[in-house]
């Protein structure tokens, strides 16, 4: 019913070559996780762990040409490797976070959204979709609110 995928790797490449002053033309930053918890990556949908180097920076998540257009800060850890997509279940930065879901349709406009707490985030997902307005979701972190992930459907019910 639902598939979950990090950002392509590609889309970040440029800036890991970048020295700090070059990142900071682009407004962004070169940063080390010091914990294993709160660097999450949007390419691996992991917590980077402590040591680890990312890359901070500001990505449109929802580039659309309306009112809902988003963009905010991320991560994505500079040795970052693309996963597989998650079928079904939820990628691990979800964990233990509180995520505010916003479903969009077909135009990009916001048809409806949840709060939710850890441990009811598929609820959340499954009862968004059952809209059939809603043509995707975005997550985003509830306090921080940063982007998480899109969330696509797939097959009989996408």
């Amino acid at each position: 019913m639902f598939r979950i995928e990090g950002l392509p790797r590609e889309a970040f490449t440029q800036y890991f070559a970048m020295n700090p002053e070059e990142l900071a033309q682009t407004g962004a930053r070169r940063v080390v996780a010091d914990t294993d918890r709160g660097f999450p990556c949007r390419i691996t949908l992991e917590d980077a762990r402590a040591g680890e180097s990312l890359i901070l920076l500001n990505y449109v998540s929802h580039d659309v040409a309306n009112p809902f257009r988003t963009a905010y800060a991320i991560y994505v850890r500079e040795d970052a490797q693309e996963p597989d997509p998650w079928m079904d279940c939820l990628p691990p930065v979800f964990e233990g976070r509180a995520l505010s879901l916003r479903g969009f349709d077909g135009d990009g406009m916001l048809c409806d959204a949840r709060l939710v707490l850890p441990g009811e985030v598929e609820d959340g997902i499954r009862a968004l979709f059952d809209n059939s307005q809603i043509a995707c979701i975005h997550a985003h972190n509830a306090a921080h609110g940063c982007f998480a992930a899109r969330i696509d459907r797939y097959g009989a019910g996408g």
